[in-house]
């Protein structure tokens, strides 16, 4: 059996369209969910909270986000209590252009 080692982007390794943008969505879609796991929220509790409705928030959750920008995301976390920060600074001189990564703290 050959064994390909992948990146940290499955969707990358899948070469799908997209990759970084649908891998920042993953991680804050996972987040939320684990914050409404914690919370014991039911997804219409947490739908009234996030202001979706309950269809797509269960869509969301269980990874088809593409209809969901990643700023409406961010707000969702905002009404789960969370501080979100965008922090933009240089990228080191050994790569010629920047990431967008998600750190949560």
């Amino acid at each position: 059996m050959e064994i390909e080692v992948g990146s940290a982007n499955v969707y990358q390794d899948l070469d799908l369209p997209n990759a970084s943008e649908m891998q920042v969505k993953s991680q804050l879609a996972a987040k939320i969910g684990a914050i409404i796991k914690a919370r014991h929220l039911t997804q219409i509790q947490a739908s009234e909270i996030l202001g979706l409705s309950q269809p797509k928030l269960s869509e969301m959750l269980r990874g088809k986000f593409r209809g969901i920008s990643e700023a409406k995301m961010m707000e969702c976390l905002s009404r789960l209590g969370r501080d979100v920060q965008i922090v933009v600074k240089s990228a080191p001189r050994s790569r010629k252009e920047g990431r967008i990564e998600v750190v949560f703290a």
